[in-house]
C-alpha cells in the first residue's frame, strides 16, 4: 500500500512551528527586521497556518481576537502598542540610568521607555524568551492589521467611529467623562465585535493593572498600523549587538551561579548534602515556617489554609509576618542580581525546631541532625534558561580551597503545566520528557508517582509530557496528535527537556554530580488547551491553584526531610 501523500493537519502545523522557529533565529542572527516586510510576513503566515489555540480567532480576517490581546499585553510592557520601534536587549546598564523600569507582571522582564516611539525590552531569560515575545509582537502586528482595515470604507476612507474613536481617547487622557455606552458602539464597530464581546474585554482590560484601556489600545495599534500602510513610516523590531553576543554563552546564568555558590562557601555550607528544587518563592517557605509564623492570627493550622489566607491580595501583612520568621529561623533570601529574574533562597534545615512544624511535615529529627541538609529552593526559569541556569550550578566550585564537585543529593521539578486530559488544577507526574520539533527524548526515573497524590479529590496523570518551543505555538491538531498518538503524553510545559538535559550530562557523563542523584518532577495543570475557554488566554488558576501547588510541595519536602 502505498503511503498517502495528504498531510494532515498536525503535520501542516508541526512543520509551521518549524518555519516560525527557523524564521525568528534568522532574524535574531540578522539583527533587525520589519514585522509587516518580507521576514515579518513569513511569521505572520506561519503563525496564521499554526492557528495557535491561545491566539483564538487569529485567522478571521475582520474579528480582533480579545482574549488573546488581553492575555500578550499582560506579558508586554505598558504602552507598547504607542512605539513603532521596539529594541530586545540584553543587561547594558540601563538599570542604572534614570529610566523608570516597567515590568510586565505576568513576565518578569526589565523594560524602558525610551522615548515616544521607542522601547527596549530586556532579554535575560535565553532564547525561549526572545522566541516568546517575537511571537506576541507578531500576533499583536496582525490584530493591528485588522483594526486598520475595519477603521476603513471601501473607498479606503477612516470611517466616522475612527474619528469617534480618536476624540474619546483625547478625553479620557484628560481625564475627562465619556459616554461608555456610546464609546463601546463605536469600538464595537472596530474590533468587528458584538458590543457584549467589547464591554466584556473593556472591563478585563480596565481591571488589568498593566495594560493601556481597550480604547487606548485599539487606536494606537490601529493609528500605528495605518501611518505604516499608508505614509511608509515602517514598523521594526531589532536586536543590540549585547544581546546576540551573549545568548548562547551562558553570561548570565554563570553569574547566577557563581553568586549562589559564593554564598554557600561564605556561609561554610558547601560541603552539606544539597537537595534542589525549582519551584515558586513562597509554597517551600510557608510549609515550613507559615504555622508558626501565623500562630494567633489565623485559626487553622492545616497548610492548605493558611496557603489560601496568604495567597490573598490584602493579606501582604500575613506573608510578611512569614517572609521575616523564615529569615530568623534558618532561610536566606538571595536577590537575583545577574539579570537572570530567577531569585532563590537557601535553607539551613538543621536550624528549624521541629516543634514549631505542621504535622503534616514527616520530620526526621534524627537524619536532619546527623546530615544537616541543605535546601536550595531556585524559582522557575524560563524555557532553555532552564538548562543554562542548571548547567552552570552544577559545575564544580573554583575558589581558593580548589576543584570541588557539589554534593547535590536530590533534584525536584515542581511546575505548572497545560493538560491534556483533565482539567485545571489536576496533577500530572511525568516518566519522560520529549523535546518538540526533535527526536530528543529522556526518560525519567521519577522518585514521585501518582501514587503520591491520589485520595486527594484531584485527578492524577501519569505519562511522557512534552517540552515545548512555546505554549503559544500550540494548536489543538499538534495536542491531539501527541495525546492519542503512541506518545500518550499527558500534558505540555517548556522547561522539562532543558533540566532533564542538564542533570543527565553531569550525572551520567561529566560526573559533576552523583550518578544516583534523586530526581522528582510533577506538575498542576494551569490550562487545558485542548478545551475551548481553558487556555491561559482564559486567566490565571488563582485560589483553585493552591490545593496542588501544596500538595506537590509538602510531598517534595517530605521526601527530604523524612531521612
Amino acid at each position: 500500500m502505498e503511503p498517502s501523500s495528504h498531510r494532515t493537519r498536525a503535520q501542516e502545523s508541526r512543520a509551521a512551528v518549524q518555519r516560525l522557529y527557523i524564521a525568528m533565529r534568522h532574524l535574531f542572527i540578522r539583527g533587525s527586521y520589519k514585522p509587516l516586510g518580507l521576514s515579518g510576513d513569513a511569521m505572520i503566515e506561519a503563525l496564521k497556518t499554526l492557528q495557535p489555540e491561545i491566539y483564538g480567532s487569529i485567522n478571521d480576517a475582520e474579528r480582533v481576537e480579545l482574549n488573546g490581546l488581553l492575555y500578550v499585553f499582560q506579558r508586554l510592557p505598558r504602552g507598547i502598542e504607542e512605539c513603532r520601534f521596539v529594541r530586545l536587549i540584553t543587561r547594558e546598564g540601563y538599570q542604572d540610568s534614570g529610566f523608570e523600569p516597567l515590568v510586565p507582571p505576568r513576565r518578569k522582564r526589565n523594560c524602558y521607555r525610551i522615548d515616544e516611539e521607542q522601547m527596549f525590552v530586556e532579554m535575560t531569560r535565553g532564547r525561549s524568551d526572545i522566541y516568546d515575545i517575537m511571537t506576541h509582537l507578531t500576533f499583536m502586528y496582525i490584530e493591528a492589521e485588522k483594526i486598520r482595515r475595519n477603521s476603513e470604507d471601501y473607498k479606503d476612507r477612516k470611517r466616522r467611529e475612527w474619528a469617534l474613536l480618536e476624540a474619546l481617547v483625547e478625553k479620557e487622557l484628560k481625564g475627562e467623562a465619556i459616554d461608555e455606552e456610546v464609546a463601546y458602539t463605536y469600538l464595537s464597530v472596530l474590533l468587528g465585535r458584538t458590543y457584549q464581546d467589547t464591554l466584556d474585554a473593556a472591563r478585563k482590560f480596565a481591571a488589568d493593572s498593566n495594560s493601556n484601556s481597550l480604547f487606548h489600545v485599539t487606536y494606537w495599534l490601529g493609528r500605528l498600523a495605518t501611518e505604516e500602510h499608508w505614509d511608509n513610516q515602517d514598523r521594526e523590531i531589532s536586536f543590540s549587538s549585547a544581546l546576540r553576543e551573549k545568548i548562547g554563552h551562558h553570561v548570565l546564568g554563570e553569574a547566577w551561579a557563581a553568586n549562589i555558590k559564593r554564598f554557600l562557601h561564605e556561609k561554610g555550607l558547601e560541603h552539606r548534602p544539597l537537595h534542589i528544587i525549582s519551584a515558586n518563592t513562597h509554597s517551600i517557605m510557608n510549609c515550613l515556617y507559615a504555622p508558626a509564623a501565623l500562630k494567633g492570627f489565623t485559626s487553622s493550622t492545616q497548610i492548605e489554609d493558611l496557603a489560601r489566607e496568604l495567597s490573598i491580595e490584602s493579606n501582604g501583612d500575613l506573608r510578611k509576618k512569614v517572609s521575616n520568621w523564615a529569615g530568623q529561623h534558618g532561610m536566606y533570601e538571595l536577590d537575583d542580581y545577574s539579570g537572570t529574574n530567577i531569585p532563590a533562597q537557601i535553607f539551613d534545615l538543621s536550624l528549624i525546631d521541629p516543634a514549631t512544624l505542621s504535622p503534616e511535615i514527616t520530620w526526621n529529627v534524627a537524619y536532619i541532625q546527623q546530615e544537616k541538609p541543605i535546601l536550595f529552593v531556585m524559582d522557575y526559569a524560563f524555557g532553555e534558561q532552564a538548562f543554562e541556569t542548571l548547567d552552570e550550578l552544577f559545575k564544580p566550585y573554583e575558589n581558593e580551597g580548589g576543584r570541588r564537585v557539589i554534593p547535590v543529593k536530590s533534584i525536584g521539578i515542581m511546575g505548572k503545566a497545560g493538560i491534556l486530559e483533565g482539567d485545571k488544577g489536576d496533577i500530572m507526574v511525568p516518566n519522560a520528557h520529549i523535546f518538540e520539533g526533535s527526536a530528543d527524548n529522556y526518560p525519567i526515573d521519577n522518585d514521585l508517582s501518582k501514587t503520591d497524590f491520589e485520595g486527594q479529590g484531584l485527578q492524577v496523570f501519569e505519562g511522557p509530557m512534552i517540552t515545548v518551543l512555546g505554549t503559544s505555538l500550540q494548536n489543538k491538531d499538534i495536542l491531539r496528535y501527541f495525546l492519542k498518538s503512541s506518545w500518550k503524553a499527558i500534558g505540555l510545559e517548556m522547561e522539562g527537556a532543558h533540566y532533564q538535559k542538564a542533570i543527565q550530562a553531569h550525572a551520567r557523563i561529566r560526573n559533576n554530580i552523583p550518578a544516583d542523584v534523586v530526581i522528582r518532577y510533577a506538575y498542576y495543570a494551569s490550562d487545558n488547551p485542548l478545551e475551548t475557554g481553558s487556555t491561559l488566554a482564559s486567566g490565571s488558576l488563582g485560589l483553585d491553584g493552591v490545593k496542588p501547588t501544596y500538595l506537590i510541595s509538602i510531598k517534595m519536602l517530605n521526601k527530604i526531610v523524612g531521612g
